[in-house]
């Protein structure tokens, strides 16, 4: 389970000596009771903690150097109180690693009319001590989000939140471990990329393992092992009555229950957060991971097939990014359209690999020929999903820079009943339309795997995405294709000209 509230965002106040202890004492207790509030807000779903208000150079680079190096801590919340002048952050700032929210805020929500005086204007100077920490920031070219209201504000509290979960899932990313069971699909371009910039780039590390090694694992499972999850199969899930005991497909359900248990205990071993395998590349194995894939992604892990292990790794961040939310995050793919003029939809699947936690209503275990890879019929997962917004996100290897493509969809529920259909599936309607939605995602060479959310919006994946320093694309209700089609030419230029 990924518990969020183990994590912490520090808060910390900007302020100088300038003002006098009494000043600094109502500083600090204005910063601990906005703190302890942030702490208590339902939208964050992380430990805010309270830190001693920085008044020196010294001070802003130890509380930046602490940071960096603290385990929990996944991020700084500034705010300047009152005038900070910003040549104090230099230092500070060009050593943090960790994410930065400024919060453009104030203690007091109203001026208070028939009272304010000098001493309250001394006091409360966020209005211009946050624009001069403002400056030095885009003048250092840092990537930061600004959030700006009252902190009590529901709204900047949702934003704040928002960047927290990004926050959550860029610090998951820091030294994962990710497997590639297998090369990616033979011929296939998207699913390829730069492995050492990725680690460069995102902080966590590919590597493959012969399909042996999982074999040896897999073998390795006890009888009463996979009897015990059999037993859970059944209580939880409709099971196809080929599969029971006694039945002509009950061997497939053992084979299919021993490389869960090897699978999971393989990732268990090897601390790794998710992994990719592919259909053409099984030596050894009996059958595909079908129902393994869909049980260890509700499980927290991320999961492609054929060998995608970027949108693996998205798929992991994005279970840690909604972790707590209502909804799920899983491994998806375009399949097929249905280009009614009056209701055009997107079929999305995989041939087996659907994450159990997007089901809605009943879940049955089935077997059927798969049709490729010439490994015996696997067993899978079939259901519905849900209806509601959810978006399809995407990271690709532009040869010089990633991109993170992202589009805004609305799933709807089947119109008619898909019974010779033995997958997991979910249908939707990309915004704006389903003729722009779909060449926008073309245009920007977005991939035929996703990372599927029921619970993250574009703006979780706008903070991600500044988080790593990566290209941005949302596609979405306002998205205009040739404006689209314009900004992927202007951020061509951008990445030529900033190699770095």
């Amino acid at each position: 389970m990924i518990d969020l509230k183990q994590l912490e965002i520090w808060f910390v106040t900007g302020s100088q000596h300038l003002y006098g202890e009494e000043t600094l004492r109502q500083v600090a207790e204005h910063s601990q009771t906005i703190a302890t509030s942030l702490n208590s807000a339902t939208q964050i779903p992380v430990t805010v903690v309270f830190k001693p208000t920085v008044k020196t150079t010294e001070e802003i680079y130890g509380i930046c150097q602490e940071a960096d190096v603290a385990t929990n801590c996944i991020g700084i919340v500034a705010w300047m109180h009152t005038f900070s002048p910003a040549k104090m952050w230099i230092g500070g700032l060009k050593i943090l690693k960790k994410p930065l929210l400024h919060l453009h805020t104030q203690f007091n929500r109203d001026i208070p009319w028939g009272e304010i005086d000098m001493d309250f204007m001394n006091l409360n100077q966020s209005a211009h001590g946050d624009r001069e920490f403002g400056f030095i920031m885009t003048r250092m070219r840092i990537n930061r989000k600004v959030v700006v209201g009252h902190w009590e504000d529901e709204q900047a509290r949702e934003q704040i939140g928002a960047w927290a979960r990004a926050a959550a899932g860029w610090n998951d990313w820091q030294g994962a471990k990710f497997v590639r069971f297998g090369d990616n699909m033979r011929y296939v371009a998207v699913t390829e990329g730069d492995k050492v910039e990725a680690e460069m780039k995102f902080g966590f590390s590919v590597n493959t393992h012969g399909i042996g090694d999982l074999v040896k694992v897999i073998d390795e499972v006890s009888d009463a092992d996979v009897q015990t999850l059999i037993e859970e199969y059944n209580d939880r899930y409709k099971l196809a009555a080929n599969l029971r005991k006694g039945a002509e497909g009950h061997q497939s359900l053992i084979e299919a229950a021993k490389i869960e248990i090897g699978l999971r205990t393989f990732l268990q071993q090897g601390d790794f957060k998710g992994f990719s395998d592919t259909f053409e590349d099984l030596h050894g194995m009996v059958q595909l991971p079908g129902i393994a894939a869909q049980r260890l992604m509700a499980q927290g892990y991320g999961f492609a097939g054929e060998g995608d292990w970027k949108t693996a790794a998205l798929v992991r961040a994005m279970k840690v990014m909604g972790a707590g939310l209502p909804g799920a995050n899983s491994f998806m793919e375009d399949y097929t359209y249905h280009f009614d003029p009056a209701n055009p939809m997107v079929l999305g699947s995989h041939m087996l690999e659907v994450d159990e936690s997007l089901a809605e209503g009943e879940i049955s275990i089935e077997v059927h020929p798969l049709g490729i890879g010439g490994k015996a019929d696997p067993v899978r997962m079939v259901f519905n999903s849900g209806a509601g917004p959810a978006l399809n996100a995407s990271i690709v290897d532009m040869g010089n820079r990633f991109r993170l493509i992202v589009n805004e969809v609305e799933a709807v529920k089947a119109p008619h009943d898909l019974p010779k259909l033995p997958v997991a599936r979910v249908l939707w309607k990309p915004l704006p339309d389903m003729k722009t939605g779909c060449a926008a995602w073309i245009y920007a060479g977005g991939a035929h795997h996703t990372g599927y959310s029921q619970n993250l919006t574009a703006e979780h994946m706008e903070d991600f995405a500044s988080f790593a320093g990566i290209e941005y694309v949302l596609i979405g209700k306002d998205t205009n294709l040739l404006q689209l089609k314009n900004e992927l030419r202007w951020s061509e230029v951008y990445y030529q000209i900033n190699k770095s």
